[in-house]
């Protein structure tokens, strides 16, 4: 017997070998315009006995297992010491457990005491998973973001002081052509500021059930940026990203034209070097139809 999940269940890609349990249901915000995940479902929080329940039926036909991601979009948005009693009787069930990571909003990890967040690290939450989107405020008010870059700075590196492992994404083509410029200085002002261990840049892609909210919360006419617009956005980002600190940086995902990765601050002129001959070689871009968010 396996668990049965409510769908749709999402999980970053690097979190395509874990062990997958829904804590919440849903999402607490739900309101970004770009993103339909969390649409079909009201939020709601699993009570520990549905929780401990599908802990205990896991364990017993998957002993061995190595990580564990706590969906859906909002886990971090749990009571701390609700997730404390959750994550120490994961790694109580599963003597293999080697990592328990989640997705975080800003809003979460503000709203919870330095107290809060280093207890439930200690407990054994190791990473968390942050949408920066954009760090220009003209661009995060535009998506309903409901936040704004001061305040995802801030929320990165009170989880980096936690101890955290810090995975975050930025969204290319999210200002259109507008705001494009604005859009890359502000976001590479925010990473540079933070310095999260990991760096994930995807690609705007509208699905048909969003896409028209979208373009109304926008509130002025959105002129999508085109594939040379977007190689021109990585390049831009990469090159206005200043930081002594170690980023690991990825442009691989599913929705990207183009795929490049490497690690700040060592390999910074690699990827500039690397984009610039891809300006001269389309013929390595990933095929329209191939892509997907």
């Amino acid at each position: 017997m396996m668990l049965n999940y409510d769908g749709p269940l999402y999980r970053p890609p690097s979190e395509a070998r874990s062990l997958i349990f829904q804590v919440t249901l849903g999402c607490s915000f739900n309101e970004c315009s770009f993103c339909d995940m969390y649409r079909s479902k009201q939020y709601s929080e699993k009570p520990w006995d549905d929780v401990k329940l599908e802990i205990d039926l896991m364990a017993k036909q998957l002993p061995d297992t190595r990580k564990i991601f706590l969906a859906d979009g909002d886990a971090l948005n749990l009571d701390a010491e609700y997730i404390v009693k959750i994550v120490k009787y994961l790694y109580e069930k599963f003597p293999s457990l080697e990592r328990i990571s989640c997705y975080a909003m800003p809003m979460n990890i503000l709203k919870k005491s330095e107290e809060e967040l280093k207890k439930m690290h200690d407990a054994g939450l190791d990473m968390l998973y942050l949408g920066i989107e954009s760090g220009s405020d003209i661009v995060l008010k535009k998506v309903t973001k409901g936040a704004i870059s001061k305040t995802i700075t801030k929320s990165v590196n009170k989880a980096k002081d936690a101890g955290y492992i810090m995975s975050c994404m930025i969204i290319l083509g999210l200002g259109g052509r507008t705001y494009s410029k604005e859009h890359i200085r502000g976001t590479a002002e925010v990473i540079s500021a933070c310095s999260p261990n990991y760096v994930g840049a995807l690609t705007l892609y509208l699905e048909n059930g969003i896409k028209q909210e979208f373009l109304e919360k926008f509130g002025e006419p959105f002129i999508q940026i085109n594939d040379d617009e977007s190689l021109e956005e990585l390049y831009d980002l990469i090159s206005q990203i200043e930081t002594k600190e170690e980023i690991i940086f990825r442009a691989n995902h599913g929705s990207n034209a183009y795929t490049i990765k490497g690690t700040f601050p060592q390999d910074k002129q690699e990827m500039l070097d690397k984009i610039e001959w891809m300006k001269q070689h389309p013929e390595i871009m990933r095929p329209e139809g191939l892509r997907g968010f």
